[in-house]
C-alpha cells in the first residue's frame, strides 16, 4: 500500500502543502479552527506519517539530543535524565541516551554515533580522558553542556551540584552531634572532580573544627572494596565513630556491610550519605542524607543546551553553574 504524502494531505483537506507544513511544525497561530480540522482529519483518514529524515535535511534540525552519563546505575543520573526529558518535550525534542560506564572509549564511541546520527548537541558526564574530542566541538562550536563534571583545559559549561559545600554540611552535622572521629569514602576510579571536591569539603570542615586530618579514614575505593575499607576503618586503634558516604552507591555498601556484622547505627556507627536514595526516608533507621538537587540540575543542562541549539544568547560560556545542597536530617546521625 502507498505511504501517504504531505502532497496527499494537501489534497485530501482542500489546503496547500505549505499549510499542511505549517500545521506539522504547530505554526497556526493565525489558522482557521475548521482548516486544523480538516487536516487533522486527512492525516488521521490517510494515516499520513511525517518523513522525519526529510524534514530533518529540510530544517537542518533531527529535533534530538544526545545524554551520555557516566553510570546510569546511579539515582542521581536517573533523575537528571528525566528532568532532561521533561525539558525536551515541552520543546518538542526527542532523546537517546547512552551510558558510557565511566569509560573514556566507550564516552568516545557514544559522541561519534550520536553526531553521526546528527543528534543537534549532546549532555555529558564527561569521563574527563576526551580533552581533544571536547576541544575538538569546541572549536566547531557544536552545542555541548557538561553535567556533574568539570574538564578544567576545555571551556564548556558544567551544570553541578557545590560538593564542597555538600560535604562540608555533613561533616559539621557530625561534629555538631558530638562526633570527632569522621571517615569518608567514596568509590574514585579516576580523578572525577565531584568525588575530590568532596574530599576537599570534608577535610576543610575538619580544619574549620580544629579537628585534625587522618589520611586513615579517608578512602577512596572502587566500587567491590568499599565494605573491606570500612573494615579497616572500624579496626584501627582508633576505629572511626561516623562515615559519610561520598555518593549513592557507596551509601549502599556500607549499609549492606552494616547489615551484615549487625552494627548498631547510629550507637556503632552515625552515617551520612551524599546523594538521596529512594529508600532513606524508610530505611532502620532513617538516613540523614545531603540532598543534590538533581531536577533543578537536569533542568539548567538542558536549558543550556536548548538556548545553544537555537543560537540564544548562553549567559557565559565558560561558567560553571553550582546548585546548592540541602541536608535533610532523619535518624542515622
Amino acid at each position: 500500500m502507498k505511504k501517504a504524502t504531505i502532497a496527499d494531505v494537501a489534497q485530501h483537506a482542500n489546503v496547500s502543502k505549505s499549510t499542511v507544513s505549517q500545521y506539522l511544525n504547530k505554526r497556526f497561530d493565525y489558522m482557521a479552527e475548521n482548516t486544523k480540522q480538516r487536516i487533522e482529519d486527512a492525516i488521521k483518514e490517510l494515516d499520513y506519517r511525517p518523513n522525519i529524515v526529510a524534514r530533518s535535511l529540510k530544517q537542518k534540525s533531527t529535533m534530538t539530543i544526545g545524554v551520555i552519563v557516566a553510570n546510569i546505575l546511579h539515582n542521581f543520573s536517573t533523575q537528571v535524565i528525566r528532568s532532561i526529558e521533561d525539558m525536551c518535550h515541552l520543546y518538542d525534542f526527542h532523546l537517546i541516551v547512552c551510558n558510557a560506564d565511566d569509560d573514556p572509549e566507550k564516552e568516545k564511541r557514544y559522541i561519534d554515533m550520536l553526531r553521526a546520527k546528527q543528534v543537534d548537541g549532546i549532555i555529558l558526564f564527561p569521563t574527563g580522558d576526551n580533552v581533544e574530542l571536547y576541544e575538538e566541538m569546541v572549536d566547531e562550536k557544536y552545542p555541548v553542556i557538561f553535567v556533574d563534571r568539570i574538564v578544567p583545559e576545555v571551556s564548556i559549561p558544567s551544570v553541578m551540584l557545590d560538593n564542597e559545600n555538600a560535604a562540608g554540611l555533613a561533616v559539621q552535622h557530625f561534629i555538631e552531634k558530638g562526633y570527632e572521629r569522621i571517615g569518608i569514602i567514596t568509590n574514585v576510579i579516576r580523578n572525577v572532580s565531584p568525588r575530590m571536591e568532596r574530599i576537599t569539603g570534608y577535610k576543610k570542615a575538619l580544619q574549620s573544627n580544629g579537628i585534625p586530618i587522618k589520611e586513615e579514614y579517608i578512602k577512596k575505593l572502587e566500587i567491590n572494596k568499599i565494605q573491606a575499607g570500612l573494615e579497616e576503618m572500624l579496626s584501627l586503634e582508633e576505629p572511626i565513630q561516623a562515615i559519610l558516604a561520598g555518593n549513592d552507591l557507596t551509601l549502599m555498601e556500607i549499609l549492606k556491610y552494616v547489615k551484615k556484622q549487625g552494627l548498631r547505627i547510629p550507637a556503632d556507627l552515625a552515617i551520612i550519605g551524599i546523594d538521596d536514595v529512594s529508600f532513606a526516608s524508610f530505611y532502620e533507621p532513617a538516613l540523614t542524607i545531603v540532598e543534590q538537587p538533581s531536577f533543578e540540575i537536569g533542568k539548567k543542562a538542558a536549558e543550556l543546551l536548548l538556548s545553544k541549539i537555537q543560537k540564544k544568547d548562553v549567559e557565559e560560556e565558560q561558567a560553571n553553574y553550582r546548585l546548592e545542597p540541602r541536608l535533610i536530617v532523619r535518624n542515622s546521625c
